[in-house]
């Protein structure tokens, strides 16, 4: 079921409804959430379910049992091995076809003839990443005193909340937990509906219309058969994933943050305007950062973060972001992503570390500078998401290789309605967050009719613009 839809339309509606008219009794608050974010997961697949109310039941009873324990060792113990248990299952449905092909290819390389691993053709659940990773947090929280266990539907209602189940953001216990489990009244009269209107319309607006023009002009045609364009339309096809992906995701996250705001609740926010950052660090500070923070805190930080030596921390860079790449799919493309990602930061460190032994700022803040800095960034940014996106290898190897090699072939692809539109939408990045406020609150003063009727134009510019019918959201897949 897709956010942009009639069928979902349909079914927000009614779990809108049903949402505040049993907000005075949260027992039966809860179930029907339950229900109703089952049926959105059923949609896709309806024996999945069963892996969710698995996971959600094995996942509440280690988390009370971590916090029964006195026995600092049986706690540890506890908690490996649900970690283990966690991602040992996220594994296997995500990277077993990929770790029998590569060591089926590797057997094969050094001249080994045997059976080949077998490979299974496994469907991976949608949203598996993204709930796991809430439960790792939840119980890890738990371990370290910061979270106490809640009740079990508390927690069913926690992992499967549908607006953030299939791809974010990443919410932990301690932002969502006390929202649920609150024993005050819920007023629907409290909803911020100017904002949540704003993001829902936004984002679809975003997905709609913007990512799906820039995947079908020049983003689709470049990626699956790049030996036959030139470099500037790989260069332009590159700009122009960067802006799919961001408005695809960004829009996703937009719609999800929306449709709970209008259900009372809040999740935090997952971009800010990533293409302004002036380092990958600085990048990763902006994109998707809830999972950037998760990442961070339940990775980096456990690893030894920036404590231990220059080397080390290099290292942990290393480790976070390949681990990160792979996060992102079972592909050696993403694994190079992730590792260009893990260069770049370490780069950013020797740098700034260099330039405070020479008694210089970390950053040089003079415009110039700055606008270098971002330059630069978002190329690096940009060369990554080749790989990011590619099908294969030789795809992304023969796109760099034509990138620097047919620069005086044709280029019938580069347009100027697609370099107006990717231009416009890395601009929009630009545009003060007080601008994008004030365009709220004048929202948000006018009548009801004039709200209506300022939506109604808004969907139908989406309507008339976006293409006939809408394509998964890039992040589903992850």
């Amino acid at each position: 079921m897709l956010f942009p839809t009639i069928d979902f339309a349909i079914f927000f509606g009614v779990v809108f409804v049903g949402n505040w008219l049993l907000a005075r009794s949260p027992v039966k608050w809860k179930i029907f959430i339950l229900a109703s974010s089952y049926v959105f997961y059923a949609w896709y697949d309806w024996r999945f379910i069963f892996l969710l109310a698995a996971s959600t039941l094995i996942y509440a009873l280690a988390g009370w049992r971590i916090s029964l324990s006195d026995s600092a060792k049986t706690r540890k113990l506890l908690l490996v091995a649900t970690i283990v248990a966690d991602l040992g299952l996220l594994g296997f449905f995500k990277y077993f076809d990929f770790g029998a092909a590569t060591i089926d290819n590797l057997v094969n390389d050094l001249g080994i003839h045997g059976a080949p691993v077998a490979l299974v053709n496994i469907t991976v659940p949608v949203g598996i990443s993204f709930f796991t990773f809430m439960a790792i947090s939840y119980v890890v929280d738990i371990y370290h005193r910061k979270l106490e266990p809640s009740s079990l539907l508390d927690f069913a209602v926690y992992l499967s909340f549908f607006p953030h189940l299939l791809s974010g953001p990443i919410v932990r216990g301690s932002d969502l937990l006390p929202q649920i489990g609150r024993s005050e009244r819920r007023n629907p009269r409290e909803i911020d509906f100017p904002q949540a209107a704003v993001l829902i319309f936004g984002g679809l607006f975003k997905k709609v219309v913007i990512s799906s023009y820039v995947s079908t002009a020049i983003v689709q045609p470049v990626f699956d058969s790049p030996s036959v364009h030139s470099a500037p339309e790989i260069l332009l096809a590159a700009y122009g994933y960067a802006v799919q992906i961001y408005c695809d995701f960004s829009g996703y996250t937009d719609i999800a943050i929306g449709c709970a705001l209008l259900l009372g609740f809040r999740f935090p926010q997952n971009f800010d305007a990533p293409y302004t950052a002036r380092s990958v660090q600085d990048f990763w500070r902006r994109w998707h950062m809830t999972l950037s923070f998760w990442l961070r805190d339940y990775l980096y930080i456990p690893l030894g973060g920036n404590r231990g030596s220059r080397a080390a921390t290099y290292r942990n860079i290393m480790i976070t972001m390949l681990l990160g790449g792979l996060w992102h799919g079972a592909a050696w493309t993403f694994v190079i992503w992730g590792g260009i990602h893990g260069v770049a930061q370490c780069t950013g460190h020797w740098r700034r570390d260099r330039r405070v032994a020479r008694g210089l700022p970390a950053q040089s803040d003079r415009p110039v500078a700055i606008w270098f800095q971002r330059l630069v960034t978002f190329h690096i940014v940009c060369f990554a998401w080749i790989f990011f996106d590619a099908t294969t290898l030789n795809n992304a190897f023969t796109m760099v290789r034509r990138l620097f090699t047919t620069w005086g072939d044709a280029a019938p692809l580069v347009r100027l309605p697609v370099i107006a539109t990717i231009v416009f939408s890395l601009s929009m990045q630009y545009v003060p967050a007080s601008w994008i406020t004030g365009a709220r609150e004048v929202f948000a003063r006018m009548t009801l009719v004039a709200k209506a009727a300022t939506l109604a134009t808004v969907l139908l510019v989406i309507t008339t613009l976006g293409p006939p019918g809408v394509a998964p959201f890039i992040y589903y897949k992850f």
